[in-house]
């Protein structure tokens, strides 16, 4: 049986392992959350590199790409010193090819829905979801992204895909040196609840992004909206259908109640493929067209 493991920054209230079966063969697929400690990360890759066939990064990026151009996060990077044998992923490709498949699928399944209220998205971070948001901007969304609210603190919205690459460009070399836990919430951080912003929120139809970032900041009253994102456990849903959500769609499959996040099945699709190194866009591309890949719409309310 092939395995896939993916640790992560994240809750280890979150854990979850199952066995899947992928083009005829079983993979064993496993979440192992460290509690926001990296040096406990990075001794667990240590234990079982070379011991699995394909590592996931969760609760964390290895850098960003935005566009064409890659951004490293320096202090994410340490925590994989040790990995020696396995491939590692933190789920960019997947970001990358199931993504941008998003708004399209949004139109297939609940277009009149969409229309009648607006085609409005509020992207929580674009820059890091570079298939999200070439999606809903080549969908002729109008778009706001959080990457200035919410990554930085800043309370300007940003509209454009320039605008972010721009943005990029200016920060990325010095956001990518500081500690990660100043970016992004780690460990018991990721369940804590600070609304702001909310008028972005009211103003969208669709809110799309990191699941932690859209629970963490939206308001507690989301009556209606269509929420697109990834990893989901079945709390998480009852949450959304509390607060009102009418749609909930997450860009991986959803398993046993619960989806898993993208560096979790970019490294099972590495499981199984047998090749033993990180794939390219166009293997994943093929891999997800003969797997019937494609986002998971739940109506909620």
């Amino acid at each position: 049986m092939k395995r896939a493991v993916s640790i992560s920054l994240g809750s280890s209230k979150r854990n979850k392992a199952v066995v899947v079966t992928l083009l005829g063969e079983q993979v064993s697929i496993e979440r192992i959350g460290t509690d926001g400690d990296m040096e406990a990360a990075a001794l667990k890759y240590k234990e079982l590199d070379g011991q699995v066939d394909a590592f996931g990064v969760g609760g964390a990026d290895l850098g960003l790409l935005v566009d064409t151009k890659w951004y490293p996060l320096y202090s994410v990077n340490r925590m994989v010193r040790f990995v020696k044998k396995t491939p590692i992923v933190d789920g960019t490709g997947l970001k990358i090819t199931l993504e941008k498949k998003a708004a399209p699928f949004l139109d297939a399944h609940i277009k009149d829905y969409i229309d009648q209220h607006g085609r409005k998205a509020f992207i929580m971070t674009g820059a890091d979801r570079w298939g999200l948001t070439r999606s809903f901007l080549d969908a002729g969304y109008e778009c706001v992204f959080g990457d200035m609210m919410f990554s930085l603190g800043i309370p300007i919205p940003v509209r454009t895909d320039r605008a972010l690459k721009i943005l990029a460009a200016i920060l990325m070399p010095i956001a990518g040196r500081l500690p990660f836990e100043w970016v992004y919430p780690v460990g018991e951080k990721q369940e804590e609840r600070k609304p702001k912003h909310a008028k972005y929120f009211h103003w969208a139809t669709v809110v799309a992004g990191d699941c932690h970032y859209i629970k963490r900041y939206m308001p507690d009253d989301m009556q209606g909206k269509v929420v697109v994102t990834n990893t989901t456990t079945t709390e998480d849903v009852e949450f959304f259908r509390r607060c009102g959500v009418k749609y909930l769609v997450t860009a991986t499959p959803v398993i046993e109640g619960r989806s898993f996040g993208t560096n979790m099945m970019e490294a099972a699709l590495i499981a199984v493929s047998g090749k033993g190194r990180v794939l390219t866009h166009a293997e994943y591309e093929e891999l997800l067209e003969k797997l019937g890949f494609e986002p998971q719409l739940q109506e909620l309310n």
